[in-house]
């Protein structure tokens, strides 16, 4: 895992968390209020009008489950869509923790489901988000331990990665990384999604859907290899315990391992998914746990712009350098989670759900990596660093769901209490001044390393939160209105383990908003527009001491969504302009760092998005993204005006997949994509440029009924480029040619 970026919330001190849960009766106090208002709501404390529906061509068949406003189902429940057929989704959670119409949602969102996943050839999270709007995904190159991604220009890793509705906090080196294997859709939710979800990213949210026992028999195998080379075995198995019995079960799991596109890079990973799924007349109920362990060596990055972006005095610095050494390198993870949801259709007019997870990470890693202050001699001067972290993370969301009518008004409203806890136990250290330096052109490994100095970080953060939250999405004639709101407390408790006993606690508490208008005109397009306010805690102090509060800021967008008539298609087109405060950042005065909470950056951008299924075998997705972002206060007066380091100004792609339906050729595929990723500046003084790069992937396949070979190569060119830099001295290559072959069948 890379160090985190300046201004992020772990920049100022790596974090610091544990065990305590001394909110929970408080937490299920306020669950079971929510859930008492609703049920005395549903009992008659207002008199409903009758709801006609008329089922919508492309809704989804009829169910037992509620109905939205718009009159669509889910087979599976308010806050499930299932699975996307081909590349098109109708629905999505993301923008409204309820399966909702795409079109109805007010913020850009965008769905990658299974098949689109399998023919792209994703062998990690991030990767599947290269062709979403607005997002910079892999922009540290390739790196196996943490899926990075930056929306509408702020970095979204730690606080904006959710699985299935519930978030993957992450803080310091306690990284939750999910296989793409076990998933059915990643969904992207550009811009604040706080009034939904809580502490969350500026940039937007990245919800992950698991793969899901549904009843339906499956007996799935798939195996691949790559050409560097890397090959894994997944299997996906699943049915019914007896012909009428309302219980199913579902078993994912895939072992991957291999080498990487870096010398000595080798990796290993395991991942298992057992679960279980009731479906009763009323009643629905998942269980599920999930353990994925992680045995690997570290990958590029912290290279130095002359040498990678331009030619330092001895040329450039291999794309493939092994800068650690390969001996003592390694990273060792186990996470550990178990979940529950639960739904319940009291009546016609209200449902309960319950969704909870608890996550256990183990973290310890050992790494050596470059911090080249001197770019023109051929020397890389290296520091090594090492940690031990645990971490646990436990949500609780309860909601009540109604589907109602007053008057001209159809009504869809969700309450909701959410809690959550987060702790983390860590060990931090490093040698910064004795590891042996390493030749780029001729590294010369094993020399003896000494020891990492005392732990300059040995602490324990516990971090505990209550939220309650409302939506209602309301449908009048052919206007679409969509209020949220939310309000959390937050508390945050340190112990310092270290001879510097800088404890503290603090509590802060912080709303969040939406406030959201559609008007759909006739053939599903959908002009909207949207304000809404998020917030994202920070731990760390200032250099007073004192606890510092959390970022917080507004978005406004406009747009328009198409969704038309009998075309599998969905068109989006927005502009935004979004605010992120109070970042805590540090400068350097007078012979020592001073910490303000100071940082202020706008983002303004235009995102267009298409994603087009046709009856003849055609799939496409296009996409286009341009920002103007810009730094508007800042510990360092210098940067104020500038663009932030690492993001690009512009980036665009499209994918293309073609299936041979009939003929000689029936069952062939073929498939291409092209990614634009424009310049973006190696520093916040914008004096040095990262290159833009054109990269071209390609695919070609086989499928029949129950089996099916496909070759995918992703920078098919093999283009020698940097994705980006954070300072000259932090510089990171992107991914170079990669095949993958891989062969599945079913039985």
């Amino acid at each position: 895992m890379l160090p985190s970026l300046p201004g992020d919330p772990s920049s100022t001190g790596i974090v610091r968390l544990r065990r305590h849960l001394h909110l929970t009766t408080a937490a299920l106090a306020a669950f079971s209020a929510a859930f008492s208002a609703g049920a005395a709501f549903a009992q008659g404390t207002i008199q409903l009008d009758q709801v006609v529906v008329e089922a919508d061509a492309q809704s989804a068949p009829a169910s037992s489950g509620p109905v939205s406003p718009a009159g669509e189902t889910s087979a599976r429940g308010v806050a499930n869509p299932g699975p996307v057929d081909g590349y098109v989704a109708e629905n999505a959670t993301a923008g409204s923790k309820l399966a909702t119409p795409i079109k109805e949602i007010p913020q850009v969102v965008t769905v990658t489901g299974r098949e689109e996943l399998d023919d792209l050839g994703v062998l990690q999270v991030d990767e599947a988000l290269r062709y979403s709007p607005g997002v910079f995904a892999s922009p540290f190159g390739a790196d196996s331990d943490t899926d990075w991604g930056f929306i509408r220009g702020f970095q979204t890793t730690q606080t904006g990665f959710f699985l299935d509705g519930l978030p993957l906090f992450q803080y310091a080196f306690a990284s939750i990384i999910i296989d793409p294997f076990i998933l059915d859709r990643v969904e992207v939710l550009n811009g604040p999604g706080s009034a939904l979800y809580g502490a969350a990213s500026a940039g937007g949210i990245v919800n992950l859907s698991s793969k899901r026992a549904d009843g339906e028999r499956i007996r799935y195998m798939e195996t691949g290899i790559t050409d560097e080379p890397k090959g894994y075995v997944g299997f996906d198995l699943g049915d019914r315990f007896s012909l009428a019995s309302p219980w199913s079960y579902r078993l994912t799991g895939r072992v991957l391992g291999g080498d990487d596109d870096v010398d000595y890079a080798d990796q290993f990973r395991g991942v298992i998914m057992p679960q279980l799924h009731y479906e009763g007349e009323d009643t629905r109920a998942d269980l599920y746990a999930i353990y994925q362990r992680d045995d690997s060596k570290h990958t590029n990055g912290f290279l130095p712009y002359a040498g990678t972006v331009v030619d330092a005095p001895y040329g450039r610095v291999p794309n493939d350098l092994f800068v650690s050494e390969p001996g003592p390198d390694d990273l060792k993870a186990n996470q550990t989670l178990l979940g529950y949801e639960i739904e319940h259709d009291v009546n016609d007019v209200l449902t309960l759900r319950s969704n909870g997870r608890y996550a256990n990470i183990q973290r310890e890693e050992y790494q050596i990596y470059p911090f080249d202050l001197d770019q023109t001699d051929r020397v890389l001067s290296r520091g090594a660093f090492g940690h031990d972290t645990e971490a646990d993370l436990v949500t609780l969301d309860n909601q009540a769901i109604l589907t109602f009518g007053t008057g001209v008004f159809d009504h869809r409203l969700l309450v909701g209490a959410e809690y959550r806890y987060y702790g983390v136990d860590q060990v931090q250290a490093s040698n910064f001044a004795t590891i042996p330096d390493l030749d780029p052109i001729n590294p010369v490994y094993g020399k003896p390393l000494p020891a990492l100095f005392a732990p300059y970080l040995d602490e324990t953060v516990d971090l505990n939160s209550l939220g309650l939250y409302a939506q209602d999405q309301i449908r009048f004639g052919r206007a679409i209105l969509t209020l949220n709101g939310r309000y959390d407390s937050l508390w945050t408790d340190r112990d310092d383990r270290t001879s510097f006993g800088n404890d503290y606690d603090n509590h802060e508490d912080a709303f969040s908003g939406r406030a959201a208008l559609g008007y759909e005109i006739a053939d599903g397009l959908v002009p909207y527009i949207s304000a809404s306010s998020f917030f994202e805690p920070q731990i760390g102090t200032n250099t007073l001491g004192n606890p510092v509060g959390a970022q917080d800021g507004e978005q406004y967008e406009a747009g328009v969504k198409w969704a038309p008539t009998g075309l599998d298609a969905v068109f989006t087109a927005a502009v935004f302009d979004l605010t992120r405060r109070n970042t805590l950042q540090s400068r350097f005065v007078g012979g020592a760092f001073i910490n303000e909470a100071r940082g202020q950056v706008n983002s303004q951008g235009i995102e267009l998005d298409a994603r087009v299924g046709l009856a003849d075998g055609l799939d496409l997705v296009a996409n286009f993204t341009t920002y103007d972002i810009e730094i508007e206060k800042d510990a360092n007066p210098l940067f104020v005006g500038n663009r932030p380091f690492v993001v690009p100004e512009t980036f665009a792609s499209a994918f293309l997949n073609y299936r041979v339906e009939s003929g000689m050729l029936e069952g062939v595929e073929l498939g291409g994509g092209v990614r634009y990723v424009g310049k973006s500046y190696a520093d916040n003084l914008n004096e040095f440029e990262v290159p833009d790069v054109t990269l071209v992937d390609a695919r070609i396949a086989y499928e029949k009924e129950d089996w099916g070979v496909s070759l995918n190569v992703n920078n098919l060119f093999d283009e020698d480029y940097v994705s980006s830099c954070q300072e000259t001295t932090a510089c990171y290559y992107g991914e170079g040619r990669r095949g993958l072959l891989k062969a599945h069948f079913n039985f």
